[in-house]
């Protein structure tokens, strides 16, 4: 492997359970800012004495061919990156990260640092390129030391890309549940994605029916069997003509009920009969019609309290659970962040998705913002971004939305107040060393006298005091 000479451009200072498994450290490569669309990358950790960070020509993430076996190179294209730029070292059961003299530093959860000791879910930035560490993470043995993830596409076989192993294993299981015609439970907060597993279900299951989504929250109260079960001319009051009802319109597809903690317990009574007779009585009629459903349910209620404290049918939650797939909000899986955002700037931007890049400080507020609406507001914020970057490829802080913004915020601050203490004991330490004396701590330091009295006054450091 050459080296590279040293050409570091300079960052300007604005600028669910595994089963059987087992559980290690993992480094994700997570997003590089100034290409979003790369594919991000799994690392396993176990067995790993060292990491070494550097830039190369190209990416390129494997064992050492000189020196220690147990050494891994991780080069990127990245021009902000030295050529060695950091080592991630396997240390009395710890993980610490040391900078190798990189020009522009290591940054750890927004404070730059020469060493540290990582904890679980640090947000590493090496020159333009951002890293997460986890420290105990479930995989299973037969695990890819280094998994990189599927190029970004469109649609929901991105949507459904993870690179986290027991979130794999859900999403391939799905493929084999697809083809059968058990229930589906799909739970999750709001924005999870929910309706894109249910979708993927109903492509891959070879149904010829239609996929028909019912949102049961927003269904009206006095109406919900009428639209469910649909309804014979003259039932009801304005009933002027048949309506087959969404139930039917489902017929030899999928039925996707969101929301299915919302139903009104009547009405989770008489869907109940539905799924277990398999015939659809519709409102004001005397005979039931033969329907072929696929049932599909969704929610971001807790069902299973729910049914413990009678406000869910325990008989019903048996017939909508036959397989149940949880999916954790976005705040739980940052590591996928760098996937889930290549697919979605490939989804609105398929022509220049190629082209587009995110400003570091961009990128930054991304992977620290809480993420509150999961990915359908990290969709919405990506949107909205594109619009206002116009014909530009570069996605800026301001871009983002205020919230997202102000993610920086903590940061920022963090990184100030760790910067101010060390400036403070740098100070202490030579106004001590020269016993108060301003113009020797001056001089040390190769600043002016007066810069040196605005910081003491900064930090309300009285020189006296050192003079005795």
């Amino acid at each position: 492997m050459s080296r590279l000479d040293d050409g570091t451009l300079s960052i300007a200072d604005d600028a669910p359970d595994a089963g059987a498994g087992s559980r290690g450290a993992h480094l994700f490569l997570v997003l590089e800012s100034s290409k979003p669309l790369a594919p991000p990358v799994r690392i396993a950790l176990e067995g790993m004495a060292q990491v070494v960070f550097g830039r190369g020509s190209s990416r390129a993430i494997g064992r050492q061919q000189i020196g220690t076996p147990n050494q891994l190179s991780v080069r990127m294209a990245d021009p902000w990156l030295s050529s060695t730029h950091a080592r991630l070292t396997y240390v009395l059961r710890r993980w610490v990260l040391e900078d190798a003299g990189s020009k522009n530093g290591c940054i750890v959860q927004g404070v730059r640092k020469a060493q540290a000791q990582l904890v679980d879910g640090d947000i590493i930035e090496l020159g333009y390129t951002f890293f997460i560490f986890r420290e105990d993470l479930a995989h299973e043995p037969g695990d890819p030391a280094i998994f990189e993830a599927p190029r970004a596409e469109g649609g929901a076989a991105g949507k459904l890309s993870t690179l986290i192993p027991s979130l794999e294993r859900s999403f391939t299981r799905l493929a084999s549940v697809a083809k059968s015609t058990v229930s589906v439970l799909i739970e999750g907060e709001t924005g999870t994605g929910k309706e894109v597993i249910a979708r993927n279900l109903h492509e891959q299951s070879d149904r010829r029916g239609d996929f028909v989504a019912i949102n049961c929250g927003a269904l009206p109260r006095d109406l919900v069997e009428g639209e469910l079960f649909g309804y014979r001319r003259g039932a009801f009051s304005g009933a002027t003509e048949d309506r087959p009802g969404l139930l039917r319109s489902a017929d030899r597809g999928t039925l996707f009920l969101d929301e299915i903690g919302d139903l009104p317990a009547p009405s989770q009574a008489a869907l109940l009969r539905v799924l277990q007779e398999r015939e659809v009585r519709p409102v004001g009629a005397t005979r039931p019609v033969p329907v072929d459903l696929r049932v599909v349910a969704a929610t971001h209620r807790p069902l299973e309290r729910m049914v413990e404290n009678g406000t869910f049918r325990a008989d019903l939650f048996a017939r909508l659970a036959g397989y149940r797939i949880e999916l954790p909000p976005l705040a739980m899986r940052r590591e996928d962040l760098g996937v889930i955002t290549g697919t979605i700037l490939r989804e609105l931007a398929p022509e220049r998705a190629q082209s587009l890049e995110l400003a570091p400080r961009a990128a930054r507020a991304l992977l620290y913002y809480p993420w509150p609406g999961n990915v359908r507001e990290l969709e919405k914020c990506l949107e909205s971004a594109l619009i206002l970057v116009g014909e530009g490829t570069r996605i800026e802080l301001e871009h983002l939305p205020g919230a997202v913004q102000a993610a920086l915020e903590s940061t920022n601050l963090l990184r100030r107040s760790s910067e101010g203490n060390a400036e403070r004991e740098k100070l202490v330490t030579l106004l001590r060393e020269h016993k108060g004396n301003i113009a020797a701590v001056a001089r040390t330091m190769g600043k002016a006298r007066m810069q040196i009295q605005r910081w003491l006054k900064r930090h309300q450091i009285d020189p006296e005091s050192f003079r005795k």
